[in-house]
């Protein structure tokens, strides 16, 4: 899934917490391809530049990503790893870290929504993982449906949570 709609689905997991609750379920839904992708991006701004105006279409070739943007994506997109870090953050403070639900929505929402031909999810790692050759979040149709299911949640939760206030 893209990075955008894995922060909104982040977002929306906390909408009822207030904005502050919210605005973190967006950074931690975008954090896993923030942190392996967004460096990626900030050291070659000319790849995104051109990316934008439009004189490259796609995804970066793999073969021009640097190793660390591996490294990063097998740590941030495990399952063991997440389940890790929300029981250490727990033990150290003594309550569940529940923001950290929009980082384990990324990886669940990435197994399905990757193919095996760029970056399927290592949800494993570090153990080998059996890949999932999923849709790919892309697809033209995938996006519209994505975009207007979470149009849909949106409005629920907004007229929902209206009626509450008033």
């Amino acid at each position: 899934m893209d990075f955008i709609a894995h922060g909104l689905w982040g977002g929306a997991a906390f909408f009822s917490q207030g904005r502050k609750q919210f605005l973190a379920g967006v950074g931690i839904g975008m954090a896993p391809d923030l942190l392996s992708f967004g460096v990626f991006h900030l050291t070659h701004p000319e790849w995104l530049t051109l990316r934008l105006v439009g004189k490259i279409s796609g995804p970066p070739a793999l073969s021009s990503l640097p190793p660390y943007v591996f490294h990063a994506y097998n740590i941030t997109h495990s399952l063991i790893v997440w389940a890790g870090a929300f029981f250490l953050l727990w033990q150290l403070t003594k309550k569940p870290p529940w923001l950290l639900a929009a980082w384990l929505l990324h990886i669940l929402c990435d197994i399905p929504t990757h193919s095996t031909t760029y970056f399927p999810t290592p949800f494993l790692w570090p153990l080998p993982t059996p890949f999932v050759n999923g849709i790919s979040w892309s697809t033209p149709w995938f996006m519209v449906a994505n975009y207007a299911t979470m149009s849909i949640v949106y409005c629920c939760l907004f007229l929902y949570f209206r009626g509450k206030t008033s």
